[in-house]
């Protein structure tokens, strides 16, 4: 079995960077080496300003950074030194060509297995840490193969991250399972067995699953299509809820007691967002697509589409309260995050919302406590697949605003978009005194339940299931 002395992590981002920082914090006596071409993020890394928030993270850089742990732009330096090398790098939806909107771009990915080639010497684990469709690990094989030299050779393996931003440093601590797909050859065992014997630093054995190659890159996309699946399934019952009189947490808590259902992800809200699930799912859909699974691909296309429809349903009840008009209206919009304790706004629920109120004209007035100006201005301007922004209307109706209380002066409503802990502690009289009235607030992720009547006596719209209400509790 190789001895794992060295690792090199390329990709210094949400999850290479967390999940290397705790196996160096884990493993004193190996050497971790976390690579970028991105020398801005680099430098953040090693400064006292980490370039993504996440509890706990800063605590775990400090114990181990320039002892143990280290972050490089000398990329071929360190893959040449590791034992074992993370391929941990972006690989997000195609924008254009075949697959454009669902299929995975696996272009880094591709970069990253041709530079291991070129520069490695010796034997070299190389382990997928990005989420790949099924088999993407047959290509890094290919190219490896038909760049070996007599002096190397390599053993792929596919251990893909579960962590969840915002508790992704407990989560890499005491995970659910690690999961390793290999080979099922003499040397691909060898290979897992070395993996796995850097895990059992902290993770007991029995939570290390073993698996073949394709089953561990299916896991992974499934796992996440089952939990996106989920939220997409009560906010469905949330739109019923609404038309008959029912409480959607009421019903969530009633389904959850079934313990073949489970309490969890079973939160009402506007919709889930992040880097992994949409793109996940849609990578399913065109995983079935191609290999001529229709009605498969069409199902799990329903997530997406329920997911889309929940973001416009909330967007549409904001405008229907308002009088059906918000050209002009200033909204105070708290949280832009996709969800709290994270500044990851990929694929934000958010932005969609933003979006479609800044498509009827209204003005907002954006607050998060961890998200930065440039990098709400860049997600509203950004070009989607199916249509551009103009960068001009952006910047004349959003204000970006560094507390949450001037973001509500003058505001005909709020909407609350990410569950930020702070939003449940604001003062809200102090607020709706500041408001326009009459004064609304749009409760995109329940929140704010325990404050209904509390928010009602201080003058808020009161809540009403049957019409377009305020205090919508969706």
């Amino acid at each position: 079995m190789v001895e794992v002395r060295n690792i090199c992590c390329i990709g210094a981002g949400y999850v290479g960077g967390p999940t290397c920082s705790v196996i160096a914090q884990m493993c004193p006596e190996v050497t971790v080496t976390v690579v970028d071409v991105n020398e801005d993020r680099i430098r953040a890394w090693n400064s006292d300003s980490l370039p993504i928030f996440e509890p706990g993270l800063q605590e775990v850089v400090d114990s181990c950074r320039g002892v143990n742990l280290f972050f490089s732009t000398d990329i071929d330096e360190a893959i040449r030194n590791a034992d074992l090398v993370f391929i941990s790098v972006n690989t997000p939806t195609k924008t254009f060509g075949i697959g454009k909107g669902r299929a995975a771009d696996l272009k880094y990915i591709e970069a990253c297995a041709r530079r291991i080639a070129d520069v490695s010497i010796g034997c070299k684990i190389v382990v997928e840490k990005s989420t790949v469709p099924v088999r993407a690990a047959e290509s890094i094989r290919r190219i490896f193969n038909a760049n070996t030299k007599s002096s190397l050779n390599f053993q792929v393996l596919s251990n893909p991250e579960f962590l969840a931003e915002g508790t992704a440093i407990a989560d890499l601590k005491n995970p659910d399972r690690v999961l390793i797909g290999g080979d099922e050859t003499p040397e691909g065992q060898h290979a897992i067995e070395a993996l796995r014997s850097i895990y059992e630093h902290w993770v007991p054995k029995s939570k290390i699953i073993t698996t073949n190659t394709w089953s561990s890159e299916l896991s992974k996309l499934a796992a996440n299509a089952f939990l996106a699946q989920r939220i997409s399934s009560i906010n469905s019952i949330s739109a019923l809820c609404e038309v008959t009189g029912a409480d959607v947490e009421e019903v969530a808590h009633a389904i959850g007691t079934d313990q073949r259902i489970g309490s969890c992800f079973l939160k009402a809200s506007v919709g889930f967002g992040g880097s992994c699930f949409q793109k996940d799912v849609l990578n399913l859909v065109y995983l079935c697509e191609v290999l001529n699974l229709p009605e498969v691909a069409r199902y799990w296309q329903q997530v997406i589409e329920i997911n889309d429809y929940q973001r416009k349903r909330f967007s549409s009840r904001i405008i229907s309260c308002l009088f059906n008009t918000v050209t002009d209206k200033k909204i105070a919009l708290l949280g832009f995050a996709f969800k709290k304790n994270t500044g990851d706004t990929r694929e934000s629920s958010s932005i969609y919302i933003s979006r479609y109120l800044l498509e009827e004209g209204a003005c907002l007035h954006i607050y998060d406590p961890k998200v930065k100006a440039q990098q709400i201005m860049h997600d509203l301007i950004q070009p989607t697949p199916s249509e551009r922004h103009d960068p001009a209307t952006v910047s004349r109706l959003v204000t970006i605003v560094t507390d949450p209380y001037k973001a509500c002066e003058n505001a005909h409503a709020i909407v609350i978009c990410t569950e930020w802990d702070m939003f449940t502690e604001l003062d809200y009289e102090k607020i709706y005194k500041a408001m326009l009235k009459p004064a609304f607030i749009f409760d995109g992720r329940r929140i704010l339940d325990s404050l209904h009547d509390q928010l009602q006596h201080i003058g808020f719209q009161p809540k009403d299931p049957f019409a377009a209400a305020p205090l919508i509790s969706i």
